[in-house]
């Protein structure tokens, strides 16, 4: 996808074509979509005291987890590579407890990673897919495959600080369809969660096309909640965005999500992985003003590590993008139903 023709895969071209911004976004693409990372996006990454990524397991089930380090954990030797300092069996980023690093580890050279770099304070935030070149005791290395930039829209500022853990981090806890209080209480109250995707992985095939992880924010309470017999299926409005549908696009293609929320009063991680299905109806859209879309996704298991991060965060300053869409919708006030 570093080419103009492969700026965008088929299930990306197939939402621009719904929309009819198929043509405008086959000339923009191949402007934004890099084959390296330009120098204000390594500037970004090589500050941040946390990355998000994003790796497919050996059942083509995408996971989104967060990894944390003093500001340099992450370095970028050239426009081109990666170097991230989080080590299978490091504090906090075990490859035990951590499904994404676990799939990697398990793949080896050449699997597909998302990269996320994101700054909620100033709310600046990169993208970089790319390729495994290596992962131990000195790192995770990844080579660049496709850079791009993301607006800042629809990001809850807050900032971190570090936390004294006086404790390692707690084992993995292993959670069904059905979750359990606590994780439910997380989704809940949460303002911002990470969705890992994949374009299509190839039966068979050792790895796929690509993967992505991206952010999504809403107000508090933003994630609808059902419980039905089948376990929990969670409501997602999609807002207007670039119209590149990195993380549709994947998900028209392979229909499986990978899930992250942080509990950033306590820095532990919940896992999710789902079943992902895009619903276009005003009905089902209704409780978000201002949502184009709605992602519904079901429930398949989860992993919940307590104290994963040794970061913990400032409140949260509202994104003033969800007063104004209320506005706008004349239901100032009203927020969406947990």
């Amino acid at each position: 996808m570093t080419t103009a023709a492969l700026a965008f895969h088929a299930g990306e071209q197939a939402l621009q074509e719904r929309l009819g911004v198929r043509e405008r976004m086959a000339a923009i693409g191949p402007q934004v979509l890099r084959d390296h990372m330009p120098d204000q996006h390594r500037e970004l990454f090589e500050k941040l005291p946390t990355l998000l990524l994003g790796a497919l397991d050996a059942h083509g089930q995408p996971w989104a987890t967060m990894v944390a380090g003093p500001p340099g954990f992450v370095h970028t030797p050239d426009a081109r590579r990666m170097q991230i300092a989080v080590a299978p069996g490091a504090p906090g980023a075990s490859v035990v407890a951590d499904p994404a690093l676990a799939a990697l580890a398990a793949q080896g050279t050449g699997a597909p990673v998302g990269v996320l770099g994101l700054e909620p304070h100033t709310r600046r935030r990169n993208r970089m897919n790319g390729r495994m070149a290596a992962f131990g005791a000195t790192g995770l290395v990844v080579d660049v495959v496709q850079s791009f930039g993301n607006c800042p829209k629809y990001i809850q500022a807050r900032e971190p600080g570090l936390h004294a853990v006086v404790a390692p981090p707690a084992s993995a806890q292993v959670l069904g369809p059905q979750l359990d209080a606590a994780a439910l209480a997380l989704v809940a109250r949460s303002d911002t969660l990470f969705i890992a995707s994949a374009s299509a992985p190839r039966p068979g095939a050792e790895r796929s096309d690509g993967v992505d992880v991206s952010h999504r924010g809403g107000e508090p309470g933003f994630v609808r909640v059902e419980h039905t017999p089948q376990g929990v299926v969670l409501s997602l409005p999609d807002y207007p965005g670039n119209l590149f549908f990195n993380t549709l696009g994947n998900l028209a293609l392979h229909p499986l999500a990978g899930l992250l929320w942080v509990d950033y009063d306590h820095g532990g991680l919940l896992h999710v992985a789902a079943r992902a299905e895009l619903r276009w109806d005003e009905a089902d859209r209704a409780p978000w003003p201002g949502a184009q879309r709605v992602l519904r996704l079901q429930v398949l298991s989860g992993v919940w590590r307590a104290q994963a991060l040794p970061w913990r965060w400032t409140a949260a300053q509202p994104a003033p993008q969800f007063s104004a869409m209320r506005q706008a919708a004349g239901v100032e006030g009203r927020h969406p139903p947990a």
